[in-house]
């Protein structure tokens, strides 16, 4: 029986948003997934990440201040900045310093990366189908 050559992503033009389901992933998108998911698979924690990603995410203007964050949750300020370490860590959001307030906003290149890595080749991805 012939062995079947196995297909490494990222190391051919295939296309842009090569997916889990299309070929293996190599050692480094793993590590660099895993990541992420680490930082949304905790779950006692899941709700309050999801919900702090989800208020940068959808903030009009594209970012928010920790002091607007910090409010919506009975929560103390240093726990928020915490669980928004974390989720910077994992690459889904980005920060600045600003005065004494740090801006939060969503870097939609790592959560269109999760999304391209979970869609079924040869479909549409999730923000391409029709509702």
């Amino acid at each position: 029986m012939p062995k079947q050559e196995l297909v490494v992503l990222g190391r051919d033009d295939g296309g842009c948003c090569p997916t889990l389901l299309a070929a293996p992933l190599d050692e480094e998108q793993a590590v660099e997934l895993a990541k992420v998911f680490k930082a949304l698979g905790d779950p006692v924690r899941l709700r309050l990440r999801l919900r702090l990603l989800s208020m940068i995410a959808s903030r009009e203007g594209g970012e928010v201040c920790v002091c607007d964050l910090t409010p919506a949750f009975d929560l103390s300020q240093p726990t928020i900045s915490h669980h928004l370490k974390l989720l910077r860590q994992a690459g889904l959001i980005d920060c600045e310093r600003r005065g004494t307030w740090v801006y939060y906003w969503l870097l939609p290149g790592t959560v269109d990366k999760l999304a391209g890595v979970l869609t079924r080749p040869g479909r549409p991805a999730a923000s391409e189908c029709s509702p």
